[in-house]
């Protein structure tokens, strides 16, 4: 049975979906461990992605069926070279518009973050190590990373911190990582391991949101209080009495958050994804460029979004390569 033509999106399972992160484009800079394959991915055509006029108007038809935040992704967003006037664009939308970015060009668009209203950056910082830093991304940029991670919050923005946490990789920091929201302004969050094409997932190398807190716990006992989470939030968060910051863990594969999810994605290729973890996606670029309706395709896909992890419902399942495999690299689907 498919939907009646209503606003806002809304899924079988009653979940409305105001959020869209957009993906800009599958290269960057950088070549996280977990996110590209050590050869890279093929580089496709530029007339495969969508052109700045394309993410603005597909954005506009997002924006008809309610979305009201939109999150710019990459690969990392900020190497395309109409990055600026994309924000420029969106930032008319009636939507809060935010970026994630690897922060290496932060310094260059602070004042186009400001002249769009763009209050909230995400960044990576998987390591707090610059040796350990520079291994995980296979590239030397920790020092730039962490000089540009000082004028975010010398400008007051709204700065989230991403850390993947893997087993013999940077599980021994996650005290260090809190301890760096002592006396800064940072949300930092620690996301559990998740497969995805090509990077040689195996869950011996992760640690789940139950390990977390075991350490987290025997270090600050007491001191650690649960902060208030809504519905749609991602992550469970928390504050050690008395920091500046917060911390917040991300349990994609032991404690999914799937009833609360009100996110849909948008590829660079212009592709919609109802879940990140599907592999069933909707080709809007096409039809916009026919001049065809995309509304009812986007109704389509939110619709038919299935209850937990694109059908994967079990741990088992997700564990399962004939399954998890079956996805993007995470490059290709953007952060």
């Amino acid at each position: 049975m498919s939907p009646e033509p209503l606003t806002p999106l809304s899924d079988q399972f009653g979940r409305i979906h105001d959020y869209l992160r957009i993906s800009l484009t599958e290269r960057c800079n950088l070549r996280c461990v977990y996110c590209m394959p050590a050869e890279g991915i093929v580089l496709r055509p530029k007339s495969q992605f969508m052109k700045t006029g394309e993410v603005i108007a597909l954005a506009t038809e997002f924006v008809k069926l309610g979305v009201t935040k939109i999150r710019l992704t990459g690969g990392e967003p900020l190497i395309r070279n109409d990055a600026k006037e994309i924000m420029e664009g969106l930032c008319k939308l009636p939507v809060q518009l935010a970026v994630s970015t690897n922060g290496i060009l932060i310094d260059k668009f602070l004042e186009t973050f400001k002249n769009c209203n763009i209050h909230s950056i995400n960044v990576s910082l998987d390591s707090l190590k610059e040796d350990r830093f520079n291994a995980v991304t296979r590239r030397n940029d920790f020092n730039k990373i962490i000089s540009n991670i000082g004028l975010l919050l010398k400008d007051e923005f709204h700065l989230k911190l991403n850390a993947v946490i893997m087993k013999g990789v940077n599980d021994d920091e996650l005290i260090d990582f809190i301890e760096f929201t002592k006396d800064r302004n940072i949300h930092y969050r620690f996301i559990e391991f998740m497969p995805f094409n090509g990077n040689k997932w195996d869950w011996n190398k992760g640690l789940s949101y139950k390990a977390m807190m075991e350490i987290i716990m025997l270090a600050y006992n007491k001191k650690v209080v649960k902060l208030k989470d809504k519905k749609t939030d991602t992550a469970k968060a928390f504050q050690i009495d008395g920091y500046k910051g917060t911390f917040a863990i991300i349990s994609s594969v032991t404690n999914p958050f799937c009833d609360g999810c009100n996110r849909l994605r948008l590829t660079a290729d212009g592709k919609i994804k109802n879940c990140l973890f599907s592999n069933n996606e909707t080709d809007l670029l096409t039809p916009l460029r026919e001049g065809k309706d995309v509304l009812n395709l986007i109704r389509e896909s939110v619709w038919h979004k299935k209850r937990v992890r694109g059908g994967m419902e079990t741990f088992e399942d997700f564990s399962a390569p004939e399954l998890n495999q079956l996805n993007r690299n995470m490059i290709s689907i953007g952060g």
